[in-house]
């Protein structure tokens, strides 16, 4: 049996860079020193523990610190690790004021590390990896609940062209796109049969809601994902870019608030889950009041279609898990407790299925 992890200390700070993702930290140093100030001939690479997707580094010149992002060596699934739309998005909403670390630099000739990458500003505070808090109070949890709900919110209330993102996607048909692409990946890094998995690809295009107007939507977005300052229940940087497009806001949403019903991993190395949690004890909104007040922010008396929304977003991240597992059987995961995650994607279909059935399936 695996021992379970403590997710905060298996998935906070940094790690030696693994041979696999390592590169030439002089010739990085060299293409820097031109564009990023600060970096000099002493530059130190370490790997952040929790990339699960494109592998993350510290980069540590003197008293200079930069975060580089870059896709991951080796074959890889269609559309992904698009380093490229992250530099963007990222420039634009840090144009606007949004919480985001600065991009400063990106590179896409493959000789300097091995793959396109890019880099921007390191910004201090705490990466949180457990959804229940377990080292704040309630007056804290509540907090921060809201910021992040509130972040979420402020995110979809941009007009993408305003802000510079109007040819960021085609917000048209956004969930059947989806959809389409994760059932095309999953089926490219399956390891298993999942009988629900295929019943959510056969049962999801079919009953797509309608979808609403145009919003720049994250992907991604959980509290894992978000850099909360050290002294205060703010957020002070929305991290993992790389799903980000134009789409559907409720669609990302109920992809946040996945959290509150996500089966629990028992290995801990999946992603965070709420589910039978005591919320009153901890100061943790249920779904619907979280829901409610995301509502309320955006303007909308309720939150239609919920369950499909749900089965959706629960077979994306099945898909999305499965392509980790895969990329495992590959030799190019860039986390080392991926593999582990292979025990997630059967649950995840599990329910995704249930909330299917309750939207109607049959």
């Amino acid at each position: 049996m695996m021992t379970k992890l403590d997710r905060q200390i298996a998935f906070s700070g940094t790690k030696p860079v693994p041979v696999a993702l390592a590169f030439d930290a002089a010739h990085l140093a060299s293409w820097l020193g031109e564009r990023v100030p600060g970096i000099g001939d002493d530059l130190d690479v370490r790997q952040f523990k929790g990339g699960q997707s494109n592998p993350t580094y510290l980069l540590t010149s003197g008293p200079a610190k930069y975060v580089l992002r870059r896709k991951p060596p080796g074959k890889l699934l269609a559309s992904a690790h698009a380093v490229d739309r992250e530099f963007k998005v990222l420039s634009a909403l840090s144009g606007a004021g949004f919480p985001v670390a600065k991009p400063l630099a990106h590179c896409t000739d493959e000789t300097v590390i091995g793959t396109e990458f890019y880099v921007m500003a390191h910004v201090d505070g705490r990466v949180i990896w457990d959804p229940a808090m377990p080292d704040s109070d309630p007056v804290e949890r509540a907090a921060v609940y809201d910021a992040m709900n509130a972040t979420l919110a402020q995110l979809h209330a941009y007009d993408p062209a305003a802000v510079g993102l109007g040819d960021f996607g085609r917000a048209e048909g956004y969930v059947g796109r989806q959809v389409k692409r994760w059932s095309e990946n999953y089926r490219a890094s399956a390891t298993e049969s999942i009988p629900e998995m295929d019943r959510l690809a056969a049962w999801l295009p079919d009953n797509l809601p309608p979808g609403g107007r145009a919003a720049i939507v994250h992907g991604d977005y959980r509290l894992d994902n978000l850099i909360l300052a050290s002294d205060a229940p703010k957020v002070a940087a929305v991290l993992d870019w790389e799903l980000a497009t134009l789409g559907d806001p409720l669609a990302d949403a109920v992809y946040h608030f996945m959290t509150w019903v996500m089966p629990r991993s028992e290995t801990g190395a999946g992603t965070g889950s709420l589910l039978g949690a005591d919320f009153v004890a901890l100061g943790i909104p249920k779904l619907e009041d979280y829901a409610q007040t995301y509502a309320l922010r955006a303007g909308l008396s309720d939150l239609p279609h919920f369950e499909t929304y749900l089965a959706y977003n629960l077979f994306r991240l099945a898909a999305i898990l499965q392509g980790i597992v895969g990329r495992v059987r590959d030799g190019t995961a860039s986390n080392e407790n991926a593999a582990a995650m292979a025990a997630q994607v059967r649950p995840l279909a599990a329910t995704a299925w249930t909330y299917a059935v309750k939207a109607g399936a049959r």
